[in-house]
């Protein structure tokens, strides 16, 4: 792992790797009580996400893409009944907000012992810490993403995603599993305006939690850098510095072009298994 906001305490060999275990033991039997013994956690299609985390092929990166209701999202969606949230080693690394999770540096260490990488809003697709983000793809390993760029309570269509998730399945060596979820009712667990307007000091207790996974997305990334690289030709996109031309050949409106398109496709599964979710709630009422 590389360096930026405290880099050395993100190592998997840092003092041996005990502070990273203890951390996940303590955060996932937090995750644990809160998601399968204080509220009622339903899960669909939880045997895909455990297979890939457990047994994709060596050296195949995951990425796990999700919507953001609460603060608390993460670590709590991996709480449910089956799942190893206590296994450091299968943990996944997720992007998080650095001015919200890296204010400090007790916050900081605990933050990049559980394997997060701090991600600058506003900083572009092309900023340092997103290197990080390639070295674990690089390295076959377990990436979790939340591409709305924020938290959002509303029951809504999902928004439009940002475009660093795909930036970064573009650019890994080997094309990554895209695996993406859905949820809800972690918004109720960890509402943004409980008391005065503020979140509640605690997580609240009793309250259901659907988690939807859905199948893994293939994306033919050579056919798509090909159409790409024809699109731009045409296109006349605004101009916003990024690197010219990538390793592919690929000039700054054909990298948009890709990325605005495997976004819209995350997206659009992204919102069919949100409609999934409300099917099944009217069923089961």
């Amino acid at each position: 792992m590389g360096g930026g906001v405290m880099g050395w305490a993100g190592r998997a060999d840092h003092l041996g790797g005990v502070p990273r275990a203890l951390v996940f033991m303590a955060v996932g039997a937090f995750a644990k009580v809160v998601t399968s013994l204080l509220n009622s956690t339903s899960v669909h299609n939880a045997e895909t996400l455990i297979r890939l985390v457990r047994f994709r092929p060596p050296g195949r990166p995951l990425i796990t893409v999700s919507n953001h209701m609460s603060t608390l999202d993460d670590p709590l969606m991996w709480g449910f009944k089956g799942f190893p949230t206590m296994d450091a080693k299968l943990a996944r690394w997720v992007l998080a907000a650095e001015d919200i999770c890296f204010k400090n540096a007790i916050l900081s260490y605990i933050f990049r012992l559980g394997k997060c990488i701090p991600i600058t809003r506003g900083g572009g697709i092309y900023q340092a810490h997103m290197n990080e983000a390639l070295e674990v793809l690089s390295g076959g390993g377990w990436l979790h993403a939340f591409p709305e760029g924020k938290v959002s309570q509303e029951n809504a269509p999902i928004r439009r995603l940002k475009w660093g998730t795909a930036s970064l399945i573009v650019r890994a060596p080997v094309t990554p599993i895209v695996l993406p979820i859905v949820h809800c009712g972690f918004e109720k667990v960890m509402p943004e305006k409980f008391f005065f307007g503020r979140r509640p000091l605690v997580p609240l207790c009793s309250k259901d939690i659907k988690i939807i996974i859905g199948e893994p997305i293939e994306f033919d990334l050579q056919s798509l850098k090909q159409t790409a690289k024809t699109v731009s030709r045409e296109s006349s996109f605004p101009s916003l510095g990024w690197p010219n031309t990538t390793p592919d050949g690929l000039d700054e409106a054909a990298q948009k072009w890709l990325y605005i398109n495997i976004s819209d496709q995350i997206r659009t599964v992204m919102e069919r298994l949100r409609n999934f979710g409300g099917t099944l709630k009217r069923f089961k009422a």
